[in-house]
């Protein structure tokens, strides 16, 4: 049975008082009774011996005693005057008169000898007992007393009974009495004790009750202390430690969500394992760069989850030697390279952090060493070629071609186109080197892009002319304005133009396009397409096409006189519009470049 404390306390009370008031009410009686016996016990010791004094000179001298009429009779008398009841028994225990038994009944009453208090009294000339009569029915207190006869014949016994009638009736009465009494001092003790106990427990339950809240996450019921008792100091504790609580969580919730913050915004991925390899955290970096969910390998073995055999190794190396490790794997499908930080936490026991693992996506890292060292291979090998072909032709001279005029010409012609060409690098390097350190200020300002593209190719007509390439211009006329700089996007244009003139066979198709792009993106925009039906660009090399000294061909580049830096400074002044730059598959052949600009209210609002 749940009780709440309340009941338990006044049940326990009220059982302990109830218990009180039954010994209380039993020794009251008891003590009663055995008063009333001793005062009882006295009163007949007196009227026996006044009987036996009074019924002495009447026994007759016959021997055995005759049972007589005049015998009974001054028996009944006796009884009467001391409102006991009187009995004669002779030695052998018949009855020779008794006041409570008629003259004809008398031979009917049983042998009394067996009686405790005539063996008592033949024993001992006096016997007492208390008994219920099996005469008159009624509890009575007997006292018996050996009588001498005259001559010294045979003896008589005495025998008295006081009815307990009186005694009954007065302890009925106390029973009644202290019963009333007991039960009003125990109605009275419940109201008190559930008044009581009310009042004790009241702060219990409120305490309980704030303990539910903590339990439930509410940390601010606040608990009144009225007293300075132990419940005072308890509710008071509780007040303290429910205070002592919400800051110590509020705390680490704090923590816990910077920690989470730190976590989510980092670009590297963060694994967390315990001594066993289990997965305790990782954040959204690390998903993304296993295409894993966090809820979905969060409690398992990493091992099994990411069955990588370079991982495997570095998390049992570290798990089982407890010491730093770095490593870089490479991921496959995709061949991203990733660099691992592991450290030791230290942990010994499941579910605590014992490895943590930090994992750097250095893929663009890799891909611009490659890059660097792909460009310093090509800036050496294009410098040197210019520079090798003109010390070639100098030896020659020094070595006697200077004696031939005509030799001299076309050695010092040759030397000239090298030097032009080797100045042209250099200038492109060097533009190439402004732009990409910010150091050129583009403009900002509003222009038409339809005066550009004719501008553009009337400047490219005379070399697409020599090759027999025909040149078409198709511009949406309701073509929003752009603002920039309306000579680097020139720049732009004639870079893409002229790489599609030399790359296009004779009598080829170059087409400049401008209309509003249908990618919003970045907003409003404008997309202008160079296109061609050259000898296109294969798929593998268009993502690379935009840097230093990329180039698809290298013969047939450096025959055409391209320096490889053309379109890396288209790619840096495109974006520094804030635009998009590639180049896709021209139908049915060649090269389709497309500039994506964003117009006047995209460059506004950004």
């Amino acid at each position: 049975m749940n009780l709440s404390i309340r009941w338990k306390v006044t049940i326990a009370a009220l059982l302990a008082l109830l218990c009180g008031f039954g010994i209380a009410g039993f020794l009251a009686a008891r003590s009663l009774e055995q008063q009333e016996l001793a005062q009882s016990n006295l009163i007949l010791d007196i009227r026996t011996g006044l009987v036996a004094h009074a019924l002495g000179p009447a026994l007759p001298d016959a021997e055995p005693l005759p049972r007589t009429a005049r015998l009974q009779e001054q028996v009944k008398e006796l009884a009467a005057r001391s409102m006991t009841r009187v009995t004669l028994v002779a030695p052998d225990g018949h009855v020779i008169a008794d006041s409570a038994v008629s003259d004809r009944d008398l031979d009917a009453v049983e042998n009394h000898g067996a009686r405790p208090e005539i063996r008592q009294a033949v024993q001992t000339g006096t016997g007492t007992d208390m008994r219920i009569s099996h005469t008159t029915g009624e509890r009575t207190l007997y006292r018996a007393l050996k009588l001498r006869a005259p001559n010294d014949g045979h003896p008589v016994y005495l025998r008295l009974g006081l009815p307990m009638v009186t005694l009954d009736q007065e302890l009925e009465t106390l029973k009644r009495n202290l019963a009333m009494a007991f039960g009003s001092a125990f109605l009275m003790a419940v109201g008190l004790s559930v008044w009581l106990t009310r009042r004790l427990t009241r702060p219990l339950s409120e305490m309980a009750h704030a303990a539910r809240q903590l339990a439930a996450g509410n940390y601010t019921n606040h608990l009144d202390v009225e007293s300075g008792d132990e419940v005072g100091l308890l509710a008071d504790s509780l007040n303290r430690m429910s205070e002592q609580l919400r800051i110590k969580i509020e705390e680490l919730t704090e923590d816990r969500s910077q920690l989470m913050a730190m976590l989510t915004s980092m670009v590297e991925g963060v694994m967390v394992l315990d001594c066993r390899g289990r997965v305790l955290q990782l954040n959204p970096a690390l998903e993304r760069m296993f295409g894993i969910r966090r809820d979905e390998i969060r409690g398992e073995i990493i091992t099994t989850v990411l069955p990588h055999v370079q991982l495997t190794g570095l998390i049992k190396t570290i798990l089982e030697n407890r010491v730093k490790q770095e490593a870089e794997i490479v991921l496959t499908p995709g061949n991203r390279c990733l660099h691992i930080e592991a450290s030791v936490a230290g942990c010994e026991r499941e579910n605590e952090a014992c490895a943590i693992l930090v994992f750097h996506d250095i893929t663009e890292l890799r891909r611009l060493e490659k890059i660097r060292k792909d460009f310093v291979a090509n800036v050496s090998h294009e410098l040197r070629t210019p520079l090798t072909s003109i010390k070639g032709y100098v030896e020659a001279l020094l070595d006697g071609g200077k004696d031939d005029p005509e030799t001299t010409t076309k050695f010092l012609s040759i030397i000239l186109r090298q030097s032009d060409r080797l100045n042209l690098i250099l200038e492109d390097l060097l533009e190439l080197s402004k732009i990409e350190s910010g150091s050129v200020m583009l403009k900002e300002e509003p222009f038409d892009l339809h005066s550009v593209i004719e501008r553009t190719l009337s400047m490219i007509k005379p070399l697409a002319d020599k090759k027999g390439h025909q040149l078409v211009s198709n511009v949406d006329p309701q073509l929003p304005p752009i603002v920039g700089d309306e000579g680097r996007l020139v720049q732009v244009l004639t870079n893409l133009l002229d790489n599609a003139v030399k790359y296009t066979p004779e009598r080829g198709i170059i087409t400049v396009s401008a209309t509003p792009a249908a990618d919003r993106s970045l907003g409003p925009a404008v997309d202008l397409v160079v296109s061609d039906t050259g000898m296109g660009i294969p798929e593998t090399d268009r993502p690379r096409v935009f840097e230093r000294f990329y180039r698809v061909d290298k013969a047939r580049s450096r025959e055409l006189g391209g320096t490889g830096l053309g379109l890396a400074i288209v790619r840096h002044i495109v974006e520094g519009h804030g635009g998009q730059v590639w180049v896709e598959a021209n139908q049915p052949q060649g090269s389709r470049f497309v500039v994506r600009l964003p117009t006047r209210r995209a460059r506004q609002a950004s």
